[in-house]
């Protein structure tokens, strides 16, 4: 029975489908406790969180389901949080941006002391102390010290691989669950082992092979959005699949009311890897933001660009101008639906039913 795996065994789940976690802001405790109360896993995207909101948030978490529950973190990559900028360079950058600021009113930056969103020791502290049942990481495993920390405290692990190179990689360090993310998945391309360009393996290419190199569960993830792709995921290996870009468009998701009505628009179905946004590669439906961003030269790295966007990506979305927001959508959108996430968590049962039903019957 296909509601029945490794994966929802060692949870002790109803039913072996994720939601994925979303950064940006865009992560909300009432629709990851939604999904976690109707028998899947909810997850929610702290990576911009300080300490004390992570420690808030599982605790608001607690309060909403009995069940568990996914907080997701990035892990910096080598040099990431010390990265800077000239004076000159500084000033090159807060100009490209000057006529948008001034379009929503925002007034010029001053150089930070750092470019970096939050202190992932700090963070990881936070988490470690909270004890939510399950983190998870993208970008490679945390410090071997934390995983099994994380293991003596009862705290399940779970992280990214773009590549079965990184999914090996990931079982070595004692993480537990391995998500295996094609680069059908909307949002941030998650490597760690080589350039994000270079790891491009589609989810059902990339399932299969990942469940050959490892023992650990499987999740795999990227361009699921109905039950077919559940199924289909399962068939080929996986214990269970991470539903993105479907939940995002869901009532109870943080996304933007902009961002949530062009999901489920036809030109939701051309999306771009880019990093024109944040400097680090990510895939998104195309806007005029984006093809404008595209334009420039040189972008600086992650979280160089990221810092000076976010405040006009931010202000976009408060003033209803999803064509000036960073669009985060995976190739799958073209299935998404507005509903509640409720009514999100049932199609996919239903679908996920049928789907197994047909490849189980008689020719």
């Amino acid at each position: 029975m296909w509601r029945r795996t490794r994966f929802t065994q060692r949870l002790g789940i109803d039913y072996p489908i994720v939601q994925g976690p979303f950064g940006s802001g865009l992560s909300s405790t009432r629709l990851a406790a939604a999904v976690s109360n109707a028998g899947g896993l909810g997850s929610y995207g702290a990576h911009i969180l300080g300490p004390e909101e992570i420690r808030a948030t599982v605790a608001e978490l607690r309060t909403r389901t009995g069940r568990p529950f996914n907080l997701n973190l990035w892990v910096p990559l080598p040099g990431e949080a010390a990265l800077t900028l000239t004076e000159s360079e500084f000033a090159a950058e807060s100009a490209r941006f000057a006529s948008a600021r001034a379009e929503f009113g925002l007034p010029a930056p001053t150089a930070p002391a750092t470019y970096a969103a939050a202190d992932f020791s700090r963070q990881l502290e936070a988490v470690i102390e909270a004890r939510p049942p399950v983190a998870s990481f993208v970008f490679g495993p945390p410090p071997q010290a934390a995983v099994e920390e994380m293991k003596r405290r009862g705290i399940v692990t779970m992280a990214a691989a773009t590549t079965v190179d990184e999914a090996v990689a990931l079982e070595r360090a004692g993480i537990e669950l391995v998500v295996a993310s094609g680069s059908d998945a909307g949002g941030h391309r998650p490597s760690f082992l080589r350039a994000a360009g270079e790891s491009l393996v589609g989810t059902f290419s990339l399932i299969p092979q990942i469940v050959d190199a490892v023992s650990v569960p499987v999740i795999a993830a990227g361009g699921i959005a109905d039950g077919r792709g559940v199924a289909a995921a399962l068939m080929l290996g996986a214990d269970g699949a991470q539903v993105g870009t479907a939940f995002l468009a869901c009532d109870e998701s943080n996304a933007s009311e902009g961002h949530k009505a062009e999901l489920v628009k036809p030109s939701a179905r051309w999306t771009s890897l880019t990093r024109a946004y944040t400097g680090r590669l990510a895939r998104g439906i195309r806007t005029p933001m984006m093809m404008e961003l595209e334009r420039d030269a040189e972008v600086p790295p992650y979280p160089i660009r990221a810092w000076f966007t976010s405040p006009l990506r931010k202000a976009a979305a408060k003033a209803a101008r999803p064509e000036r927001q960073a669009l985060w959508s995976g190739q799958a959108a073209g299935l998404v639906r507005r509903r509640t996430a409720a009514q999100c968590f049932a199609a996919l049962i239903e679908t996920t039913e049928r789907a197994w039903r047909r490849s189980a019957a008689p020719s």
